[in-house]
């Protein structure tokens, strides 16, 4: 199916792929539809988009044209409803477009993704496609799903400008990413562990790249990363552009700033210490014996819940205790298979479970709209671990709820890191049962029936048993992972020849 959508004319893989997800193939490893991200709104027109990929529009007051991109570019952002740039965006893209190298900070949900997206997809659609091997553009992130969350949002555009993503994650096959970059990929969105693998194998060379993005650079310098990011920057050409964004830019990222960005433009929507104002914050203060029973009824209340724990058995002991008594919950960890890890978002997304407990490492990387409330199990560590977790909610915007459950030893403790957060939270003793905790969170008294266990998943089928027309899932084999960082995810899959000019709608 994916040489069909790949040979079939511009106008019918355009009308393909609006009305049967699974036939873009040609630009995403069918595993990813259906999509578990809002990082891009539904499309809603059918705009024609003949012009050349290098012609701008006319100036807009207020919207995408008036930042510089090519006029096929903001027809297919109309096509996802995409009209209006957030400030990140309309401060970056001018500079970005014009070579610059720039230092981008704004607050989770400021529109970031599209903020480095737009300009590296205008730059390198107004060249050739890219060799075998070489890719032209190169996006490093800190997670898996944080790699799915950018493919997710920029891919409908690359097929706008014919432009290819692909992503280079751990935790899944090697073959279809080696296919993909032997047939040539333009941008590769990759996390730091594996994308070193491939360069190592040989199937994977920077030497054309003409700009690097690090997004959330400060989580990257969190999880270890930077001695492997810094190898990778040294891999690329001098004198490429680099574009820096993340919700913070602090004294962990000055080693690589110093070092592979040349007079960096800095544009920040936030003051340094950043917290989000629509936002209400709730330091809950609970005896030891009564955590649980806490707990239990914040997580029946009504809405889409996020809670966080600090481990990956605390996660899991967490979901099992809750789904014994009524609530429905899922759990996230980088300890999980990239299967069990797309199939909770999914459920989480689509409303079939209410809670999603997860780690801090997992926590970059979700986009779910709709989280009304953050509930932190455990304090975090940090202050940017507390900003990151609370962003899952009041996301662009809207407004939303963050609560700390705070054991009367934690006290101290918490409160000096929410000052070092800038949050000035409401105290308040609650135990299971109050009206305070009610009033605060929505808590009400679980069920107290169990959660039905999931029903049992078809077998798995050789690869000889496939039924016609079915694509072989990359899924989330045994064998031929890397799972030396947790946070690593998912890679496209190949698509047909590529041979002849660059296509365009």
């Amino acid at each position: 199916m994916g040489d069909l959508a790949e040979r079939a004319p511009p106008d019918l893989t355009r009308e393909m792929a609006h009305h049967e997800r699974p036939y873009l193939t040609a630009f995403a490893d069918p595993s990813t539809f259906p999509s578990i991200f809002d990082a891009a709104q539904a499309e809603t027109t059918t705009q024609s988009t003949t012009e050349s990929t290098t012609e701008t529009t006319t100036t807009e007051d207020d919207g995408f044209g008036a930042l510089g991109l090519p006029r096929k570019l903001v027809r297919a952002l109309a096509r996802e409803n995409i009209v209006t740039p957030f400030e990140i965006q309309k401060a970056t893209v001018p500079d970005a477009l014009a070579g610059k190298d720039v230092l981008g900070r704004g607050q989770t949900g400021s529109g970031k993704t599209l903020a480095f997206g737009l300009p590296v997809l205008a730059r390198v659609a107004r060249g050739e496609r890219a060799r075998p091997r070489h890719p032209k553009a190169l996006v490093l992130v800190p997670t898996r799903e944080l790699a799915m969350q950018v493919n997710d949002a920029l891919l409908p555009l690359g097929k706008a400008l014919g432009v290819f993503l692909k992503t280079a994650v751990g935790g899944v096959p090697y073959d279809r990413q080696i296919d993909a970059l032997e047939r040539g990929v333009e941008i590769i969105v990759a996390t730091p562990g594996r994308l070193g693998d491939l360069i190592n194998r040989g199937v994977c060379v920077l030497d054309d790249i003409e700009v690097t993005v690090l997004d959330e650079a400060d989580q990257m310098a969190d999880m270890g990363f930077l001695p492997e990011v810094t190898e990778l920057l040294a891999k690329t050409p001098a004198g490429a552009q680099r574009l820096l964004f993340s919700a913070t830019l602090d004294n962990d990222v000055d080693t690589l700033v110093q070092r592979f960005m040349t007079d960096p433009v800095t544009h920040s929507t936030e003051p340094a210490v950043a917290t989000v104002t629509t936002m209400d914050h709730h330091l809950l203060l609970i005896p030891p014996h009564d955590k649980f029973r806490v707990t239990a009824s914040i997580a029946a209340r009504e809405g889409r819940t996020m809670m966080f724990a600090r481990t990956q058995m605390g996660v899991d002991r967490l979901v099992e205790q809750l789904t014994a008594v009524g609530v429905r919950a899922g759990g996230l960890h980088g300890g999980k298979t990239q299967r069990a890890r797309t199939r909770t978002l999914a459920e989480f997304k689509e409303g079939r479970t209410t809670v999603l407990v997860a780690t801090d490492v997992a926590a970059r990387g979700i986009h779910v709209d709709g989280v009304s409330l953050v509930v932190h199990i455990d304090p975090p560590r940090d202050a940017k671990d507390y900003l990151h977790r609370a962003g899952r909610t009041a996301r662009a915007g809207e407004s939303g709820s963050v609560a700390t459950l705070v054991l009367p030893k934690q006290r101290r403790s918490t409160l000096a890191m929410l000052g070092k957060a800038g949050v000035e939270p409401e105290e308040t003793r609650v135990r299971a049962g109050d009206a305070a905790l009610a009033d605060l969170t929505g808590a009400r008294e679980p069920s107290g029936v169990p959660v039905p266990p999931d029903e049992p998943r078809r077998p798995h089928r050789p690869a000889g048993d496939r039924r016609p027309g079915e694509h072989r899932h990359s899924g989330d084999h045994r064998h031929g992972g890397d799972h030396r960082h947790n946070g690593e995810k998912r890679f496209s899959g190949p698509r047909g020849p590529r041979s002849g000019p660059r296509r365009t709608h």
